[in-house]
């Protein structure tokens, strides 16, 4: 499939709709659970999702345009909702990704982007060069990447009480980001 920027924009714009669904109102027991250690529960996936909306994606696409390879991007902080979030409830969480996704597709509509800017290079501390085409697509990649995620962690606390039809229920099966990654020639971090 070869990326087309208006499917990219129209899929970011609905991830933070479908996490409002998923989550608001919810009990602490479903947002706040994980899968064990060093693993995320869907109030830090929200908190990870906001800071990427921060420090990652227009940012980085600002620097592709500004500076191309000259300048690599700060290195991004994966850990940086566990601060962030702090004393947050899952609806503040919710409230400000809207608001902050929204913020981000009309800066990036703005940047009424051409295919020979799609095309330029920015560096990425760990991967190297990379398009601004690419960044984007990881974008909305990325946002399904979480979604799957809440998914997954969510029907994790069902994992002992569905009994037999857990062997039937591939969410149960998945092993997410515990999986080994899948050799692309380059890294699947973001």
């Amino acid at each position: 499939m070869e990326h087309n920027l208006q499917h990219t924009i129209s899929l970011l714009g609905r991830t933070p709709a479908a996490l409002n669904a998923l989550l608001r109102d919810l009990a602490d027991e479903w947002t706040l659970r994980n899968e064990g250690q060093n693993t995320w529960s869907p109030f830090d996936v929200m908190g990870h999702l906001i800071h990427g909306e921060r420090a990652d994606w227009i940012p980085r696409a600002k620097i592709i345009l500004q500076s191309g390879e000259a300048r690599a991007f700060d290195p991004f902080d994966r850990w940086a909702q566990e601060r962030e979030s702090r004393g947050k409830s899952i609806e503040q969480l919710l409230d400000e990704f809207a608001r902050l996704r929204g913020e981000n597709l009309s800066e990036l509509r703005a940047m009424n982007l051409r295919p020979e800017d799609l095309r330029k290079r920015g560096r990425h501390p760990e991967l190297g060069p990379v398009t601004l085409s690419e960044l984007l697509a990881t974008w909305a990649a990325h946002d399904l990447t979480h979604l799957h995620q809440v998914s997954r962690v969510m029907a994790h606390q069902y994992r002992e009480v569905v009994g037999p039809w857990g062997a039937y229920l591939g969410v149960m099966q998945c092993g997410g980001h515990s999986a080994p990654p899948i050799k692309t020639g380059t890294s699947s971090r973001s």
